[in-house]
């Protein structure tokens, strides 16, 4: 698998801001970090004019754009958390790269979309978002999106189509219930669905920071993965169980057929870990992403 132009190995591929932000943040060394507004970086949440009211139920997108001036420089913009809320589920993300010219000055941006849930009524809000910058200082700059609010009305009230059922329910029984399991059906298949490309984006996510992050910690998190991925796969493995799931004792069980040398890595990271090379993290994500049978490109 080709490495994409956000996972380019070596310092020399480290993000850089403008020329100036650039030379700034490499003479300093011993100094505070600066902030993204002295780097000359913006953070903007949600669309233009606000988020309009959604119906509880509905799925709507959510835009957080990151923007900075330019001269041919490029910049590598991580997203660190979720934006699930109370209410609110994220079941997906992605992201889109642009540049323009804004009052003489090239402006880059990278504007990730999150793609929400409305589960709750009321007047609920979308939580700061996270995101981290690597630096040559070694220490990543940290970016925060602001919280936006969201309105989130009741559904249209369906009492006068719950009349004209049960008026005609002698006549349209078969059809109904025909009808409802087709709609069960397009449910379950709309939920795996979701589950995988959930699924997908925190792999995608992983492969982003094979080069940055601890590899301990990005093992024990792509553990974590690997365990959503099988507790869909055996749903039996949740239901009325407090113990979490062992990806041992499902090897060793035979259920994870060619997992012995992915499982062996995690149990590493857990009670031991030590210094791994990128390109070692990279092909224990390949063989995860492999056993997960995930395409990258979705």
């Amino acid at each position: 698998m080709e490495t994409d132009s956000l996972n380019n190995a070596g310092s020399s591929t480290i993000a850089e801001l403008d020329t100036s932000a650039s030379d700034s943040v490499a003479s300093i060394t011993e100094m505070e970090m600066p902030s993204p507004e002295q780097l000359g970086i913006s953070v903007v949440s949600g669309p233009e004019g606000g988020i309009p009211a959604v119906t509880v139920g509905d799925t709507f997108d959510f835009p957080v754009t990151v923007s900075w001036n330019v001269q041919g420089s490029a910049l590598l913009v991580i997203p660190t958390g979720s934006a699930n809320a109370k209410g609110l589920t994220q079941v997906g993300v992605s992201q889109e790269s642009a540049r323009s010219v804004k009052d003489g000055s090239e402006v880059a941006s990278i504007t990730f979309t999150y793609k929400m849930v409305a589960q709750d009524t009321g007047n609920l809000h979308i939580p700061t978002l996270k995101f981290e910058i690597p630096t040559q200082m070694g220490q990543p700059l940290d970016l925060r999106s602001e919280s936006v609010p969201v309105r989130v009305n009741e559904p249209f009230n369906p009492l006068p189509v719950v009349v004209g059922i049960v008026v005609a329910m002698c006549v349209l029984c078969a059809g109904v219930w025909r009808a409802r399991r087709r709609a069960s059906v397009r449910a379950a298949v709309a939920t795996r669905n979701a589950a995988a490309d959930a699924l997908r984006e925190r792999m995608i996510v992983l492969k982003q920071r094979v080069n940055t992050a601890d590899s301990r910690e990005w093992l024990l998190e792509l553990e974590s993965v690997c365990k959503g991925y099988v507790v869909a796969k055996f749903p039996e493995l949740a239901e009325g169980k407090a113990a979490p799931v062992s990806l041992d004792t499902l090897v060793k069980e035979g259920r994870l057929e060619g997992w012995e040398t992915l499982v062996e890595e995690f149990a590493h990271a857990r009670y031991g870990g030590g210094a791994r090379a990128d390109y070692e993290n990279r092909e224990t994500w390949k063989a995860a992403m492999r056993l997960m049978n995930i395409e990258e490109d979705g």
